[in-house]
């Protein structure tokens, strides 16, 4: 058996070592060294640029590996990389096969080469039942190479139609079999169309127009597919014979007819490659070069012969086209008709003048057929008994149309009766009457009459007016529009009268509690629009949509006012509604009263502790009397020591009506708190508890002692109040201490002389008042306490 170590001597030695073992001879082909040697011919396929993985596979962990290369058409055994699990080594020369490295037992070739196409063989050396065994596994890598992007060649980019075109598809490499196809795009874009499979050689025999185009090659292998770019096939034909459009006009049976004064557009399109050059030609005489031949606007003297010249340069080839244009005068645009009323009667009227010749024109009517004339032509027709939508017709005909060209007028009566309005203008310096009977064939015939139907103008169709100066002694009088229509019997009018403005309040008294909404409402119940309502507050003010606290909604006739959060102090008072108009104004009243919600009952403060170090309190209360309430209020101040005692603050308002008490935190413990509280009903405010302030919680050390044990306890407790009688005779030390054990009467006295003296919680005070709201602070003597502890040694 033999053994190698991977630790011992350099890698050099090793790998020869291994390779002695892997190749007992000097020169020819590896043979295995144990009894069942393990050979193996693996395929595998690589793509030039990319990376593969040639796994060698062994069974149990093999001691060394080594990896070897012979290229296509050698014999020569290239060694390429060699580990021993636990060092690595790369030969030089493995370069040539890509990036190489080894993953454990598998060689990985990155940035793969051609170079590396060939037979690799991995040699393992593994130990298994006490001996050394080899392996031995050849693979076979065939690396392929993408195709490249192939070139289209053309034997001819310009041929003339006719000829014979060849297209080549050239690819630089590309592992075979190579695979082609071709592709067609046409210039006006109408989609790819496959023209060839299979050969890279494409021919176009003869080519024509339909060929002109992008040729694209798409060249393909078992690794990609390339496409090349396309290559342009500019076929030379033409021209067609040209041929003549002419726009807007139509057509006779010699060529083109259009009227006088129009444009009149002569297009040419001949179909050639190059686009063809055109030259246009009038009886023989040169008059435009271009496709298009425009004439803005047409006349007698453009009628005649139009001939259009098609030109290929590059072939110089051309084709004309001739066409006979001719000009005709109609008259312009289309008869006209009308209808004016008379009396008992109405006249139609029917108008198409100009042209040549003149228009003939025909009246037709719901019993036959009227007068005829050129031109021009009435007709007087009687009104009686004609029926509601009688259609009358005139019929033109000219020469140069092809169908007659009629008007029509319909009969109609207007609808309903006139309708009157007024309005105000200059400032509401004027007052004008309007009169409006809309629709209607003829339109109606509207008339003012005033107060003893005299008419103040002539009658006129709809609208009317009449204009007045206003002034108060208008308001009363009336005024009459009377219409009249052919086919509507007499009788239709309407009537106004100018009055001044009157209106009316939803309520003369508004009641609401205070904090809630107030809607005061007015509306205006005649008078001649327009009428401006306005409202004024107390204060004689005109309220707008932007004075604070108020809103205004107008609603047609009626405008509503909306107080917002009532206040006895700013809200409560008169209000007025004015009315305003040219003729006039006027004014209602309406009382606010913003009443309170009744007092709720008394508080009283029924214990009130420090807690928590002196930075909480508990507060408990009860409440006696009758009365509702909505919540609490708490407010807290700050002693100070000196004369006058802080302000009140709210420590707490969101207490809700069923609560006795509250924990209030936030406190300062080097600040002795006055507190008080006052039962609400919503806005209303009771009469505030007396004043109290907190006290510390009783001491027992009831507790301490039940847990103590022994003499131990003792000789603590002796400690202790060594320590209190040290901290009572040195204050300055112990300044926490001091607080504890100076007298509260000694404590009274620093705060000294104030407006108000507060009562520590734990005393009953009687409250008195005088009146509804000043609060009254309560005083009472001081509290002194004493601690007394006993402590009693227990057996075990």
């Amino acid at each position: 058996m033999v053994g190698v170590s991977a630790n011992q001597g350099p890698l050099s030695c090793r790998l020869l070592l291994l390779f002695c073992l892997l190749h007992p001879g000097a020169s020819g082909k590896p043979h295995p060294t144990s009894n069942n040697p393990r050979e193996e011919d693996v395929s595998i396929q690589g793509v030039r640029g990319s990376s593969v993985e040639l796994d060698c596979r062994p069974g149990p962990a093999p001691i060394a590996v080594l990896w070897s290369f012979t290229p296509l058409g050698s014999l020569v055994l290239q060694p390429v990389a060699v580990t021993n699990g636990a060092s690595t080594r790369i030969e030089s020369g493995a370069s040539a096969l890509g990036v190489v490295s080894l993953r454990n037992s598998s060689l990985v070739i990155e940035e793969l080469r051609e170079g590396a196409h060939g037979h690799f063989l991995c040699q393992t050396l593994l130990v298994s039942g006490g001996q050394v065994h080899t392996t031995y596994l050849y693979l076979t890598l065939t690396v392929l190479v993408p195709v490249s992007k192939p070139r289209v060649q053309l034997n001819d980019s310009s041929p003339v139609e006719g000829l014979s075109v060849v297209a080549t598809c050239a690819v630089r490499e590309g592992t075979e079999p190579l695979t082609f196809s071709w592709h067609h795009h046409t210039p006006q874009g109408s989609g790819e169309v496959l023209v060839g499979l299979s050969e890279p050689r494409l021919q176009l025999d003869p080519v024509n127009r339909t060929h002109l185009g992008w040729y694209v090659c798409r060249a393909s292998n078992a690794v990609n597919q390339l496409s090349s770019d396309g290559a342009f096939l500019d076929v030379i034909y033409g021209p067609d014979k040209p041929v003549i459009t002419v726009e807007p006009l139509g057509f006779t049976e010699d060529g083109f007819w259009a009227s006088e004064r129009e444009e009149v557009i002569l297009s040419c399109l001949a179909a050639s490659n190059p686009p063809s050059h055109y030259v246009w030609f009038r009886d023989d005489s040169q008059i435009h070069t271009g496709p298009t031949y425009v004439i803005a606007s047409a006349s007698r003297a453009h009628t005649g012969l139009y001939t259009c010249l098609a030109h290929n340069r590059h072939l110089d080839t051309h084709t004309q086209t001739t066409v006979q244009l001719t000009i005709y005068y109609p008259p312009e645009g289309q008869p006209s008709c009308a209808v004016l009323p008379t009396l008992g009667g109405v006249t139609l009227l029917c108008n198409w003048t100009g042209g040549f010749p003149n228009a003939q024109l025909h009246w037709a009517g719901p019993q036959g057929m009227g007068p005829t004339a050129p031109s021009s032509v009435t007709w007087s027709y009687p009104a009686t008994g004609l029926p509601n939508g009688s259609i009358f017709t005139c019929m033109g005909q000219h020469p140069t149309l092809a169908m007659p060209i009629f008007c029509r007028v319909t009969l109609w009566e207007p609808p309903g009766n006139p309708t009157c309005q007024t309005t105000a203008t200059v400032g509401d310096q004027f007052i004008m009457l309007s009169c409006e009977w809309p629709g209607g064939e003829p339109p109606a015939t509207l008339s003012w009459l005033d107060t003893h139907q005299q008419s103040p103008g002539d009658p006129s169709s709809s609208p009317a007016v009449y204009l007045l100066q206003a002034q108060s002694d208008l308001a009363g009088r009336e005024f009459t529009c009377r219409g009249s229509h052919p086919l509507k019997a007499p009788g239709s009018h309407c009537q106004l009268r100018l009055e001044a403005p009157q209106l009316a309040v939803d309520e003369a008294l508004v009641s609401v509690l205070e904090g809630e909404e107030a809607w005061l409402g007015c509306a205006l119940q005649q008078g001649t629009p327009p009428a401006q309502l306005i409202w004024l507050g107390p204060q004689q003010q005109q309220l707008k949509g932007s004075t604070y606290g108020f809103v205004l909604h107008p609603e047609g006739t009626h405008l509503r006012l909306q107080v917002r959060d009532a206040d006895p102090a700013h809200h409560r008072g008169t209000y007025q509604c004015v009315a305003r108009n040219a003729l006039g104004n006027s004014s209602r009243n309406v009382l606010l009263e913003v009443l309170r919600y009744p007092a709720p009952p008394n508080v009283t403060i029924s214990h009130l502790t420090y807690r928590r170090q002196r930075r909480e309190v508990q507060l408990q209360w009860a409440i006696h009397g009758p009365g509702n309430l909505t919540g609490f209020l708490v407010e807290q101040r700050a002693s100070v020591p000196s004369s006058e005692a802080g302000v009140w603050e709210v420590a707490a308002s969101d207490i809700e009506p069923e609560s006795r008490d509250r924990r209030l935190g936030g406190l300062d413990p080097g600040v002795l708190y006055a507190f008080r509280i006052l039962a609400m009903n919503h806005h209303t405010a009771g009469y505030p508890s007396e004043v109290k302030t907190p006290v510390d919680p009783a001491f027992s050390a009831y507790p301490a002692v039940l847990g103590a044990a022994g003499s131990g306890v003792v000789v603590t407790l002796v400690a202790s109040l060594l320590v209190f009688l040290y901290a009572a005779r040195h204050p300055h030390t112990f300044p926490c201490l001091r607080r504890l054990l100076v007298p509260m009467e000694h404590r009274q006295q620093q705060r000294g002389s104030r407006e108000s003296f507060e009562t520590p919680a734990g005393t009953e005070t009687a409250t008195t008042s005088s009146s509804s709201d000043p609060v009254q602070d309560s005083t009472d003597a001081p509290v002194n306490v004493t601690i007394t502890v006993t402590a009693t040694p227990q057996g075990p």
